[in-house]
Formats: C-alpha cells, sequence, structure tokens
C-alpha cells in the first residue's frame, strides 16, 4: 500500500507527540510506501494532478520511539501523481483551501481519501456542529454564527448565562478563544471589531456559544474511527489559561468515557460515517458536543502514553485503512470481471 499525507511541512512536526508522524511511523513499519506533501505543493501538469513529495525511503527496522524515527528516516523528494497512490490521508491544518479540494477532484475515483473531500468540504470548520439541526440539540450547547455585531451583542444581553464562549469560524488548537462575562462588557464593541474586521476591510465569522459549566476544569477529547470512539482523554488547562487544548498549554489525563459520552458519539457516529470523516476528533464538555475537528485531528500520542495501550490507536486506524483499500481492489476486480463477461456475451 502506498499513502501519501497531505499535511503541515516536516518543519512544523513535533518528534514527541505529533499524531502524524504516529500515523506515518505506524505505515512505514508495515513496509508500506510513504510520501508527504503540503497542499501548497500540488500541481497539474499535463491533465495529471502531481505533487513535490517529500518521499521516506525503506527502513529495514523501525525504531521504537517516535523522536528516533523522525532523526533517522531517510528522506528525498520526488514529483508523484497522487493517483498512482492508494490512499491520500488528509492531515493538513484549518483553515481548509478550498481550491485544493479541487485539485483533489480528479483522483477522487482512483484513490481512497481520508477524510472524504465532500465531508471536509461540509465540516472544515466549526459551523459543522452548529449546523446539525434541532435532531441533535440534546447534545450542543446554544450556539450562534454572525458576523453581525448588533446580533451577537443582543445575544451575550439577552442570555440567561453570565459566561459565554467567543470564538473565530476557522481557529484550529484553541486560538482566539476567549470568554465573556457579562459584568465586563464595556469593551464588548472593541473585542468584536477586533475578531469580525479584517485588515483589508472584509469581515470574518465567529462563533457565540453558551458557556458550560464545568468547562474550567477541562474538556474531553474523543477520537472516533469509523464511527466508533477508539480513545479520549481529559484536557485539563493551564493555571493561567481557560483553555484545554494541550497546544495552548493544557495537560492531559486518563478519562473513562461516561454514559452521556458514549450515547454522544452513538448518535452521532452514523452521520459522521455517512459524510465520509471517517478519523476525527471530538471535544466534548459536560456530554455537550463542543467541536468536530475534521482536518487533523491530534491526541493520538497522549492518549496512548496515558493508557499504555496494548493496541495502539494508529494501528486501529492502519488497519482501517488497509480494509478500505482490499475493499476498494476487490470492488475493482469484481467489475473488470464483470464488464468482461458482458463483452465476450
Amino acid at each position: 500500500m502506498n499513502v501519501c499525507f497531505i499535511m503541515y511541512p516536516c518543519e512544523e512536526i513535533d518528534p514527541d507527540n505529533d499524531t502524524s508522524l504516529a500515523l506515518i511511523k505506524e505505515c512505514v513499519k508495515r513496509k508500506h510506501g510513504v510520501a508527504m506533501c503540503t497542499p501548497a505543493s500540488l500541481t497539474i501538469r499535463n491533465s495529471v494532478t502531481t505533487a513535490n513529495c517529500t518521499v521516506i525511503n525503506r527502513m529495514d527496522k523501525t525504531p521504537a520511539s517516535l523522536k528516533s524515527f523522525y532523526k533517522k528516516a531517510d528522506l528525498r523528494e520526488e514529483m508523484l501523481p497522487l493517483a498512482g497512490f492508494d490512499v491520500i490521508f488528509f492531515r493538513a491544518n484549518p483553515p481548509l483551501d478550498p481550491i485544493m479540494l479541487n485539485f483533489l477532484d480528479s483522483v477522487k475515483d482512483d484513490v481512497f481519501i481520508m477524510n472524504s473531500l465532500e465531508g471536509m468540504r461540509e465540516a472544515n470548520n466549526k459551523l459543522y456542529t452548529a449546523a446539525f439541526g434541532d435532531a441533535h440539540s440534546n447534545i450542543i450547547p446554544a450556539t450562534h454564527v454572525s458576523k453581525s455585531k448588533r446580533y451577537l451583542i443582543k445575544q451575550i444581553k439577552e442570555s440567561k448565562a453570565d459566561k459565554m464562549i467567543l470564538k473565530p469560524l476557522n481557529g484550529f488548537g484553541g486560538s482566539g478563544v476567549i470568554l465573556i462575562e457579562k459584568s465586563a462588557m464595556s469593551n464588548i464593541n472593541s473585542l468584536l471589531d477586533f475578531y469580525i474586521t479584517n485588515s483589508d476591510g472584509s469581515s470574518s465569522y465567529v462563533i457565540l456559544q453558551d458557556y458550560i459549566e464545568g468547562a474550567d476544569q477541562g474538556d474531553v477529547r474523543i477520537l472516533i474511527l469509523n464511527g466508533e470512539p477508539v480513545g479520549a482523554m481529559k484536557r485539563v488547562p493551564g493555571s493561567d489559561d481557560h483553555r484545554s487544548n494541550v497546544s495552548a498549554g493544557g495537560s492531559v489525563q486518563k478519562h473513562t468515557l461516561t454514559k452521556a459520552e458514549k450515547a454522544l458519539c452513538k448518535q452521532i457516529g452514523p452521520k459522521l460515517v455517512n459524510d465520509g470523516l471517517y478519523f476525527v476528533g471530538i471535544d466534548v464538555i459536560g456530554g455537550k458536543l463542543v467541536e468536530v475537528n475534521v482536518m487533523s485531528p491530534g491526541g493520538i500520542t497522549y492518549i496512548n502514553k496515558v493508557y499504555k495501550l496494548k493496541t495502539k490507536i494508529e494501528e486501529k486506524v492502519i488497519d482501517f485503512l488497509e480494509m478500505k483499500v482490499i475493499d476498494k481492489l476487490q470492488a475493482f476486480d469484481r467489475r473488470t470481471r464483470l464488464r468482461k463477461t458482458v463483452q465476450e456475451a
């Protein structure tokens, strides 16, 4: 199996805790071909979608630790056609570039892409969670998406809650998430100006969400593979920050899924699979779904360390990819045989 990871630049990889690196290492360990590229490296040449890839040369023995693997990996640069891969594993950070997805449209029938292009188009930002609909209103905190200052201020004033959360629609890693308190509304106009008005005069959408009691104690990151939870961790904010993201200084603790969290996963799992969102990270507070991360969900290495799992999460993910590739090949062989039967009739 040959896998192309479309991701952030290699120099941005965290050798100790990077989820993408853990997935890449597992592929190399299984003797699969692995290449990495960034969205910016995609090009179309002679009607063929290609990428300037960093290819990992085959290793006789894969180092045990992530850091050793990162240091010892032998790399080379090659321009490769994307249709030649069995899998494209999308791991680039938000925001999503819609033009880049148009490049991948040309190969989606030839290659298994995780997550699906249609699913990522629908769920590439926090609006996916906010727009789940009435059928899921029991698991989502009251949420407003707007770029109207008047509307947002009205919602804050009319809210029964003393506190609300404000965050940019396209943020990730906890960036830009702030806590708004009704008792400190004097600077709300300038705050909304900062979030909504861009330097070029355009405007951006923001999310205003009811504050969930207990959020100051952290949130739960649940990794979901093919609609089923495969790992979870409690993320606790740092002493001087309300954000629990590890990238924002939070720490990780063991967590056993509650009855409400299991029910939440069961409720949204079928929709995720139906949308082609096979590997996602969901963030949950007090049994409420706060975010669905579909582009580059992290947490594998932290969960593995906290739980000392016998079967690591990356093994389950690559098992799933191998199964999907086999299914695709078998379906192709079956179509070929049937077409041959018709042609020879």
